[in-house]
């Protein structure tokens, strides 16, 4: 039997207060500002050159807005749930309430690629620019001591990676406040230098640079085109992927039915913006074919305008924007497993709360192990496709799930509405389903691998000791 999880009973549960539950203490512009947190990060500072350079040329601004339309399809689909069922969770429980339990389960298991191995993976990254940030200083660590134990002739462990991975980790136990806080913080840091690029370059900008703006497919440097513009829109996508983890913290928010919209939806309007005018400064400054294999574009075109000062502040902006990715995806994570075991369907001990901190602390433990292993001992270059193709799959459910509500549930209170359905769910799901196709073969082999474990430890745990299920069995 599929069973699914009455929305009355999850709007019950989200109103709960008191012990053993999370504090409601994030107001709309934390909500926001945790979505801008999880969104601007390796995209802006990388993925930028590559597009421009491989595929889109100066046109890379428009392939920024193809991918944030893609995105706005399933951001408004998640802002009418979260918005409805204020629970921690996200997709998983969006899933429970109109899919079933065996695909929240699914999608509970897969959010790990996303949010677990998403913190790995940019744990590493934060890495790479930390011991670029100590080179500017005189300070070299050594090899075996900043790169896994495959990439290094007798073994080595990533150990800034395990250690940002930690500390963030410990300040999530520590409370939910503290960690908007600082997130907050690292969200204005990058956000100015981004505005200080776009402002102090916009002048240096050459047109001849932008001269044809859409490259002609002539198959010299790379796709270009049309057909350019459209993979470059499906590499950049994911330099958006994060705007989701707003939908996490729904229990932890003080107005969840108005803040939930706002964070998802104003994160995602504003990243854009950002996206498309760094991307514009960014190419004018220098011709695009400059990127090709530059893992610092911005760094390379802002040589230009004579601001050598701004080289270190952008290595310290990508810092933060690297932590603050990081510390919002571990959130996510540990949110998700919280709500899951809450559920039955994981152990009890993901599911315990702090006294004090009102936290999972538990949880937070669990995956700052986890994900420090992966990111101390793991090459994960590869586990970036993993965490796309987690997250495009979430998001295809998540479309999904508003079309199967409005049929079964038309009545209940909506305090945010989807436009357009079902057109924007589906337009949602065949953007989602075009860009899971451009991933490598490998990537969905990877998936199927994960998908298997997580089945089978559904059919031999989860389901057994299913709260839902047990009281279905009483009755």
């Amino acid at each position: 039997m599929n069973l699914k999880k009455p929305i009355d009973v999850l709007l019950a549960e989200s109103a709960e207060s008191g012990e053993g539950t999370l504090k409601r203490t994030l107001n709309n512009k934390s909500l926001v500002a945790l979505g801008i947190g999880a969104i601007i990060g390796a995209g802006l500072f990388s993925l930028t050159g590559i597009a421009a350079a491989d595929h889109a040329g100066p046109a890379v601004t428009l392939s920024f807005v193809l991918a944030a339309v893609g995105c706005a399809f399933a951001g408004l689909c998640y802002a009418e749930f979260a918005s409805m069922i204020p629970v921690a969770g996200s997709a998983y429980t969006y899933s429970y309430a109109t899919m079933g339990e065996f695909m929240a389960w699914i999608i509970g298991w897969d959010l790990v690629l996303e949010y677990a191995l998403g913190a790995a993976t940019v744990g590493v990254s934060w890495s790479g620019y930390f011991n670029k940030l100590l080179h500017e200083f005189g300070v070299e660590m050594p090899l075996y001591l900043t790169k896994s134990f495959a990439e290094v002739d007798g073994g080595g462990i990533n150990l800034p990676a395990i250690v940002i991975v930690s500390l963030l980790s410990l300040l999530l136990l520590r409370g939910t406040k503290e960690s908007a806080n600082l997130n907050n913080f690292l969200v204005v840091i990058k956000v100015a230098v981004v505005i200080l690029f776009i402002a102090l370059g916009w002048k240096f900008i050459n047109p001849a640079n932008h001269t044809p703006y859409i490259p002609a497919n002539t198959g010299v440097y790379g796709e270009f085109g049309i057909s350019g513009i459209a993979s470059g829109a499906a590499l950049v996508f994911f330099a958006f992927i994060g705007f989701d983890a707003v939908s996490t913290a729904a229990q932890e928010a003080k107005n969840p039915q108005k803040g939930m919209p706002i964070g998802i939806l104003g994160s995602l309007a504003v990243c854009t913006i950002l996206y498309v005018l760094f991307a514009h400064v960014m190419t004018g400054l220098v011709p695009f074919e400059i990127f090709k294999g530059d893992a610092s574009p911005a760094a390379t075109a802002f040589k230009v305008t004579g601001y050598g000062w701004l080289q270190m502040g952008l290595i310290i902006a990508i810092l933060a924007g690297y932590t603050s990715v990081i510390l919002v995806m571990l959130m996510g994570q540990s949110r998700v497993f919280y709500t899951m075991s809450k559920d039955g369907l994981l152990p009890k001990f993901f599911g315990s709360i702090h006294a004090k901190y009102r936290t999972p602390w538990k949880t937070n433990l669990f995956f700052m192990v986890f994900v420090s292993l992966f990111a101390g001992f793991v090459p994960v270059t590869d586990l970036g496709h993993m965490v796309s193709i987690g997250t495009l799959l979430a998001f295809s459910l998540v479309c999904i799930g508003v079309m199967i509500l409005r049929k079964t549930d038309p009545n209940r209170d909506r305090p945010f509405k989807t436009p357009f359905v079902p057109f924007v769910p589906i337009l949602g799901i065949i953007v989602c389903f075009y860009l899971m196709y451009s991933l490598p073969i490998e990537a969905w082999v990877r998936l199927a691998i994960w998908m298997a474990l997580g089945v089978a430890i559904y059919f031999f745990y989860g389901k057994k000791n299913s709260v839902l299920g047990r009281k279905n069995q009483q009755q």
